[in-house]
């Protein structure tokens, strides 16, 4: 009674932490010269390009001594963001914030009424907090485009709907590939024609590119497609995906040899184990969502928004002691601003050598994701005589077909 009562308690104040957690944001938006928002200016003065016909061969100039950014996202991403290059500038970085605040509140909100915890002051309160942590600030500071397509994904994966929850998909993937891992949550949970409608979405994003400059889809997709090298230095520790940890510790790019094959093939066991058991569409979804981030050549910090919904699920819904753990640790590596440090420590982005400690400390993000998915499956295997994962907290309308 008294925990319930200091929730209480705490929720009652919970708008006004939040304007607070805002208003400080947005503070350090306005006062703030180091949140360039790079990658906003990337996608804002590259995407004109596609109608000159040298998308890929622009270059962002600003950070030219270090890695000249290119344009690294398919044309029908340039068609998208085109309309932002009529905003002035300084319009423009204020416009993304906010479109990304409302995007982050959205994220936590829905994964909350996903875990039936419907309570717009309990949002609030973790939204406060969560815009704090090291992946969403770095997604904000950098003008990133991560927290759309997650609330996006969030948004419409969990529909009834299958065109809906296909369109988000394939819209997605349009924009940024890696989205394209989504479509995996269909097959396991046997949403046939959801999966038909993603490829059919992710279809019409190809062909408006196409008809917007064949000559630049065409570079895309039949020449520039898996250079991750073009995408940035794997090696540094910003880069949390398995390959770039691997690389790290060996001391090259492992690339895709036997080593990371291996690695992938024990993410992808991990995610099964993880999905096998479990009925709860968040958990499907975030375990779809990890294989993803784990697998990918390239998974900057800032693509891990998703451990996000997931600390929200381990916090509400785990159910297993390992699943505190998990929490736990997420909190502490992206709370303590990990990445942050580590980038600060090495020498440049682009040596792969570290120290043995730097490169324990940059495995972090992989292994709190790996940890997190064998603490799923856990949860889903308790005893028979506990509540099934997700069975009392299913939301009206979604799917609720069992994998495995």
């Amino acid at each position: 009674m008294k925990l319930r009562a200091v929730e209480a308690r705490v929720l009652s104040v919970a708008p006004w932490l939040l304007a607070l957690s805002v208003v400080g944001h947005l503070l350090m938006v306005a006062f703030q010269t180091k949140m360039t928002m790079i990658d906003l200016l990337v996608y804002r003065n590259g995407s004109p390009h596609l109608f000159s016909g040298d998308l890929y061969e622009w270059r962002l100039d600003q950070y030219a001594d270090v890695f000249p950014l290119p344009f690294t996202y398919p044309p029908f991403a340039a068609a998208i963001f085109t309309p932002m290059s009529w905003v002035p500038w300084e319009a423009s970085r204020w416009i993304w914030q906010l479109i990304c605040l409302g995007c982050l509140y959205f994220i936590v909100r829905t994964s909350l009424k996903l875990l039936k915890l419907d309570d717009p002051r309990r949002a609030m309160f973790w939204t406060a907090l969560v815009l704090w942590i090291e992946p969403v600030r770095t997604t904000l500071n950098y003008g990133q485009i991560n927290l759309v397509l997650c609330a996006i994904l969030v948004g419409t994966l969990a529909s009834a709907r299958n065109w809906v929850g296909g369109a988000g998909v394939g819209f997605t993937a349009g924009i940024k590939l890696t989205p394209a891992i989504s479509g995996l949550y269909f097959l396991l949970t046997k949403r046939w024609m959801a999966a038909v409608w993603s490829f059919v979405a992710f279809a019409v994003t190809y062909g408006i590119g196409w008809v917007l400059s064949p000559s630049q889809s065409d570079k895309f997709w039949f020449q520039l497609l898996g250079d991750a090298s073009r995408v940035g230095p794997v090696g540094s520790a910003i880069n949390q995906s398995v390959r770039g940890a691997l690389s790290r510790t060996v001391g090259y790019d492992v690339k895709t040899g036997w080593i990371y094959l291996v690695a992938a093939v024990v993410a992808a066991a991990l995610t099964w184990f993880a999905v096998s058991k479990t009925r709860d569409v968040l958990a499907l979804i975030i375990s779809v969502q990890f294989l993803g981030l784990l697998v990918s050549p390239i998974s900057w910090s800032h693509h891990w928004v998703w451990m996000v919904p997931a600390l929200l699920w381990l916090v509400y819904e785990g159910g297993h002691v390992l699943c505190k753990v998990a929490a736990g640790l997420w909190v502490l590596l992206t709370g303590g601003f990990l990445i942050s440090f580590l980038l600060m420590a090495q020498p440049n982005i682009w040596d792969f050598p570290r120290p043995w400690y730097y490169v324990v400390l940059g495995w972090g993000y992989p292994a709190a994701g790996m940890l997190t998915l064998v603490a799923i499956g856990l949860a889903a295997r308790r005893k028979p005589t506990d509540r099934p994962v997700g069975e009392a907290r299913a939301t009206e309308g979604e799917p609720s077909r069992v994998v495995g």
